[in-house]
C-alpha cells in the first residue's frame, strides 16, 4: 500500500475513533458539565472541536509515516505501533470517564498516563521517523493543557 493511502486510512480511523469516544461520551453541553466551576482559562466549547480534528490528523500522518516506514526493523516499527495504540485508547477513554461516568480524578490519572505514553511514543516515533515525532508535538501539549484543565477542575470542585 503506498504511503498517501495509507495516510489517509490512518486520518479516518484516528478521526471516526474520536469523533465515536466524543460522541459515546456527551460533551460539555451536558448539564452536569456546566454545573462544574472551571478555570478562567478554560478555553470556549467551540474550540474543541477544531483542535482535536487537526490533532487527530496531524496524529494519522504520524502513525502512517511510522507503518510506512520499511527500512527498520519489523520489531522496532511493531513496538512502536503498539506504544501508539496504548497511548491512543487512553486518549479514547478519557471523555467517556470525565464526561460520562464523571470520575474527574479517574480522568486525571489517565491523562497523566496518556502524557507519559505520548512521550514514549515520541521517542520511539523519532527513532523511525523524524518527521513523525515532530508531527505528535501539538498532540502533547494540547494533551499538557488538557491535563492543566482537568487537575483546575478536580482542585475547584
Amino acid at each position: 500500500m503506498k504511503l498517501p493511502i495509507k495516510i489517509i486510512l490512518c486520518i479516518t480511523v484516528c478521526l471516526g475513533l474520536g469523533f465515536l469516544s466524543g460522541y459515546y461520551a456527551g460533551s460539555a453541553d451536558t448539564e452536569w458539565y456546566q454545573t462544574l466551576t472551571k478555570p478562567t482559562f478554560q478555553p470556549p466549547p467551540w474550540l474543541f472541536g477544531p483542535v482535536w480534528t487537526l490533532l487527530y490528523a496531524m496524529i494519522g500522518v504520524s502513525v502512517a509515516l511510522v507503518w510506512d516506514q520499511e527500512d527498520v526493523s519489523s520489531g522496532q516499527r511493531s513496538s512502536a505501533l503498539m506504544l501508539f495504540v496504548f497511548q491512543f485508547v487512553l486518549n479514547l477513554i478519557w471523555s467517556p470517564v470525565f464526561f460520562k461516568m464523571h470520575a474527574l480524578v479517574g480522568a486525571l490519572v489517565i491523562i497523566v498516563n496518556l502524557i507519559f505514553m505520548i512521550v514514549l511514543t515520541m521517542r520511539a516515533f523519532g527513532k523511525i521517523n523524524t518527521t513523525a515525532k515532530y508531527l505528535l508535538i501539538p498532540y502533547l501539549c494540547w494533551v499538557c493543557f488538557a491535563t492543566i484543565l482537568n487537575a483546575s477542575i478536580v482542585y475547584l470542585n
